[in-house]
This record gives structure tokens, sequence and C-alpha cells, in this order.
């Protein structure tokens, strides 16, 4: 227990030196400054709802448009989340204040309207980046920022309260926050971006001069220089397929100095959470009540075992063997295969320590930075490229547990085991892309990034996978202490508490009560659009997982083989790994309480989903538990006298 305390003191240095240093820059994202005047690109990234998973180019609306705007993603992880990003016509100048610029104008028909509305009924909002930095609409109330500005609104037309029509927001006021320094670098880098969204029905000056040439230099009669953007009820832009009527889009550009540092720029979007105090809190009350009630059991186990073999040791008379009970008179038979399917279950533990390989180096990327929120898709990209490097651990391991079962089939272990866990994602991967792209969502994967995740998996984690089980089949066999008898012991009726569907539920609630509260802040990220950055803490809940699954797993195992029952192997993988149903059985929960999703296809895509992060979940727990259990069997039999 102790080298565990240690290593979570160090994970906590480390996460918190990492987390607040400020002379660190994170790769990828080091600072950049312009000089007075300079242009700086706006970049236009994506439009999200929290009412439905589906997203949307930004030039799947028909906003104004650059005639060389193209969606370019740079990595994997940013194809797989349609987080693109193209040009975008607003012309930003560095400390140059802009004031009702005209964009552009723009007549919409019938189906433009309708996706409007659609837009705006679901509460989608839209996403632009500003040197990497997403817009954010600042809550003085509530004293934090929301990321993206919504498209629109719904309220009552001005005297008639019980009409209700949908408005557009067609001018932003652009507010870029700068930081100036002339002792550590020239020019000015940007802190901070956010905008003001205004619903405006704008008039020309001169309605009759306007003309296609001079539309953008022609004045405004609703907003100027003079008459900055204002919030008039009156002169709100309705959203109409009205023939001939034309929306003008403008911007306002505003730069304000701020004595913000460009590395605590980030901050206000990572602690935008009105939860934070209580986010922490709660992580480290799980922390403290986990690690006592596994050192609580830690200990138990540690005392009881030493009494039990003690007394099986001192046992000297054949009397006295005779009176033997508990787990000892099992050791003809606790290592004997499973008689369901050893197969599978060699590949289920395989894949699900691919799939703690993957995680546990994900987390070490995580702590070192390299997931950065402002690299956009770098997490999804590290998971996909660990997992895939991480084959050989699920080859290797898949063949020994096999080759301990007595399997002879080592070519369809191997097969099964590259396969298994990728072809059940790739199957309901496949049918959901399917539906997102008859939706005309931005996640939906073009055909050359499926290609390429096929190429990773067939090119690069198959052949690891061999390598790997062929070292396993090649190397000898894991030995065990104690002989199987020929013939099969006979296991006494056991009592209703012992009874493998009520000790395989038992199992899995204390990992995930281990990990729940944790789960909430990761579930917020993920569907309601906050920024998850708190790795620190996730390493050591994910520290805590493996001692909790592993612990448990070995209490429910020694119970079992007291009551003279050896069925242990996938008594010892379920245990655990029933905690991805308490996961999925969680994800119920949060879709009826905290979120908004009405439409049945929205909710089938976010339970498609979460199954598949629950099966996941269940890989990874359960092979925790299985090698854990294996350990342990094999130790307190090895301690033993066995005449």
């Amino acid at each position: 227990m102790k080298t565990i305390y240690f290593c979570l003191a160090i994970v906590l240095i480390l996460s918190s030196f990492l987390q607040t240093s400020y002379g660190i820059h994170l790769p990828g994202v080091s600072p950049k400054a312009a000089v007075d005047g300079q242009h700086i690109q706006l970049k236009a990234n994506k439009v999200t709802s929290t009412k439905t998973p589906l997203q949307y180019d930004y030039y799947d609306l028909p906003f104004c448009k650059n005639k060389k705007s193209k969606s370019v993603a740079d990595n994997i992880g940013e194809r797989l989340s349609g987080d693109s990003l193209t040009t975008s016509p607003y012309e930003l100048k560095m400390k140059t204040d802009e004031s009702c610029v005209i964009l552009c104008k723009k007549s919409f028909n019938k189906n433009h309207v309708s996706m409007f509305k659609e837009m705006i009924d679901n509460e989608y909002r839209v996403h632009w980046l500003l040197d990497n930095l997403p817009v954010a609409v600042r809550n003085d109330e509530l004293g934090f920022v929301t990321r993206g500005y919504p498209i629109g609104f719904k309220s009552t037309v001005p005297n008639k309260p019980t009409k209700t029509w949908h408005y557009l927001f067609n001018h932003v006021r652009i507010i870029v926050r700068y930081n100036e320094n002339p002792d550590e670098f020239e020019g000015a880098r940007i802190v901070g971006f956010e905008v003001v969204p205004f619903s405006i029905k704008h008039k020309y000056d001169s309605p009759d001069s306007v003309t296609k040439k001079n539309e953008k230099s022609s004045s405004l009669a609703t907003c100027n220089t003079m008459n900055p953007a204002q919030y008039n009820p009156e002169m709100f832009q309705p959203i109409q397929a009205t023939k001939g009527e034309v929306i003008v889009f403008t911007y306002d550009v505003k730069w304000e100095k701020s004595d913000l540092r460009w590395s605590q720029r980030w901050d206000v979007y990572l602690k935008g959470n009105p939860n934070d105090e209580i986010h922490f809190f709660a992580i480290v009350n799980s922390l403290m009540v986990v690690l006592f009630l596994t050192g609580v059991v830690a200990m138990i186990m540690l005392r009881t075992l030493h009494k039990d073999i003690s007394s099986y040791n001192e046992m000297q008379t054949i009397d006295d063997a005779h009176e033997e009970s508990g787990w000892k008179l099992v050791h003809g038979d606790v290592f004997r295969p499973p008689a369901t399917s050893p197969m599978l279950l060699s590949v289920m533990s395989g894949s699900g320590l691919q799939i703690l390989a993957m995680t546990f180096a994900s987390m070490i990327c995580a702590l070192l930075g390299l997931t950065s929120p402002a690299n956009r898709g770098a997490l999804l990209t590290t998971l996909l490229v660990l997992y895939v490097f991480m084959g050989t651990w699920a080859g290797y391991s898949s063949a020994r547990i096999y080759k301990l079962c007595g399997g002879k089939e080592w070519k369809k272990n191997t097969l099964l085991t590259a396969s298994f866990y990728p072809g059940i994602m790739a199957v309901c991967f496949l049918s959901i892309n399917a539906y997102v792209a008859s939706q005309g969502s931005s996640t939906a994967a073009p055909l050359s990034t499926i290609l390429g995740m096929a190429g990773l998996f067939l090119c690069i984690s198959t052949p690891l996978v061999f390598i790997g089980s062929y070292f396993g089949f090649k190397k000898d066999t894991i030995t065990t202490p104690v002989r199987t008898n020929q013939i099969s012991r006979h296991i006494p009726d056991q009592v209703w508490y012992t009874h493998p569907v009520f000790s395989i539920a038992l199992g899995g609630i204390l990992p995930f009560g281990a990990v729940c509260i944790e789960l909430f802040f990761i579930m917020s990220a993920l569907w309601l659009h906050q920024y998850y950055f708190v790795f620190g803490f996730l390493f050591i809940v994910l520290l805590i997982l493996i001692i909790t699954c592993g612990e448990i797993t070995i209490v429910m195992c020694y119970f079992q083989l007291c009551n003279e029952d050896y069925r242990w192997w996938w008594r010892s993988f379920l245990s655990s790994a029933s905690s991805g149903g308490y996961l999925f059985l969680y994800s119920i929960w949060y879709f009826f309480s905290k979120l908004r999703i009405t439409e049945f296809m929205p909710s089938v895509l976010y339970f498609s989903y979460m199954a598949m992060v629950a099966f996941t979940f269940f890989l990874m727990t359960g092979a925790i538990g299985f090698f854990s259990c294996l350990w342990f069997v094999r130790k307190i039999y090895g301690a033993i006298k066995v005449d």
C-alpha cells in the first residue's frame, strides 16, 4: 500500500505542475504574436447542439462564404469527430476596430428557411476559432462563458403576444482581447475571443442606389460608426420565406487590451463549469473513500489467507486431512479449464488488456500535454494510434490464456483476437456513419478516412497481434502449483447469495462507484460540449479503478472457492466486467435527467454510442479482474502443501 500512495503522490505533483506551469508551452500550441494592422484569420469550425448528436459543417448552412472556402481536417481524430476548419469572410486586423461592416446579403429560399428554423428549434450554436481559440459568449450573471454563439432565437411578435416567430442573429460584435509585453516579445498576443450576437433587420440609407458592386461599401441606416448595433425588439430580423426579402449580415470588431497572460487564456474555458468546486471535492472524497476501502479489503484478505494457509499446512494427521473444508478441498479442480468457451474467454481477456494498455498510455500522453484542447482531435487520434500499436499485448496474453486452457486451434484464436473487438466496433460505427451521412452531418466519416482506419487495423494492428500470439504460443504453458484431477469434483449446493448472477452483479458495483463521479463530467464533455482537462484526476481514478477491480474480484473469488465452487474462470471476468452494465444504466439515467434529446433517431444515436463505450469498459474491467484472480489463485495454491 505504501507503494500505491507514493505513486499517487507523484502523479498528483506531476499533474498539478503540468496544469499550472507558466513556462511550459504545450506541443503544437506555441504562442504567436502579431503587429498592428496584421491580418488575423478567423476560422469557421462547425455547428453543434446539446439537443441532438448530429452536427454540421459551418457552410452546410447558407452563411456568407468565400469562394475559396474549403473544409480541412488536420488529423484522423478531426475527421471522425467532424471537427474540420474552413476560412471565413470576416476580416480582422490586429488592434483595428471596425463598426457595422457589411459582410454580404442573402436571399433565402424555403429550404433555407426551413433549415434555419429547425436549427433554432434545436438550439444549434456556431463555432469559430481565432488563433486556435474558440469563440465564446459571456454570461456575466453566472460568471462563465459558453462556447459558440446561437444561430437565432424564438420570440413573440411585437404587438402580437400569441404569435411566435424565428429570428436570426445576423450581426455579431467580435471582441478580441490582446496582451502586450515588450520585454518578452514583439507585437501582441490574442488572449480572448468573444462574440455578442444581435438580430437586426437592416435598412440601407439609400436603398435605390445599392448595387452588387457597391453593396458592401453602402452605408446602413440601422447601424454605423456613429450608431452602433443595439438590442431593439422592434428591429429583430425574422426568418421568413418572403419573396424578394434580403437579409444583410454585418459585424463589428472591438479590440481590448488585457493583462491576462497567453498561458492563462484557456482558463476561462476550462473553468467554465459552475460545478468546479463540487467536482474537486467529489473527486477527493471518492479518492479517499475508495483507497480506504481497498486498504481494508487488502488487509482482511491478507490476514484471513495467512490464517487459512497456516492451519492447512499444520495438519499432520490423516484425520485432520479428512476434516479439511473450504478452498483447499478444490485444489485438484481449481485449474480445470472452463467448460464454456475457453477460446472466447482468452480472446475477451486479451482484447481487454489491449484496451487497458491503450488507456494507460493515453493518460500518460494527456499528463504530458499532448492532448491539449487546443490540439483539436488529438485525444481521439491518440486513442486510435495507441490501440493499434498495443496489438501485441492482446495477441500475447490471449495466446497464453488459451494455451493454459489446453487450446490447440491457435490460428483461430489469433484471428479472433485480432478481429473480435475491432469487428464489433466497425459494425456499430459503419451503421451509425451510414445514418449520419444520410442526414448530411459533418460527423459522417468520408470513405478515405474509413479506408485509412481499415488500413491501420489490417496493416499494423493485425500483424502485431500475430507477433504477440506467436511469442505467446511459443512460450511454455503457465505453470500451475497443483495438479488437476482427471474426474471433476462434485460442487455442493450453493446458498442464494453465492449464485453467479448475484455475485456478478455485486462485483461491478464498487468499480463503477469508483468512477461514477468522474463519469458525470466526462459525459458532460461528450454530450454537452464542455471541455474536460483534469487529466491528473482522471489518471488517479484510473489507478483506483484498476486496484478496485482487482481486489473486488479477488474477494469474490475467495468466497466462491471457500464454498467449494471451483468455476472461477468466467465469473472472475464477469464480476468486474459487470461495471460496464452499470455504466450503460448510468447513461440511461443521464439521458433522461440531464439531456434534452427528444427525437427518436438522435436518441438511438446516443444509446448506440454509449453501448460502444459500455462494451469497451466491460472488456477492460473484465480483463483486470480475470488476470488479478489468476494471479491470486496461483499464489494461494502455491503456498499450501498438497500431498
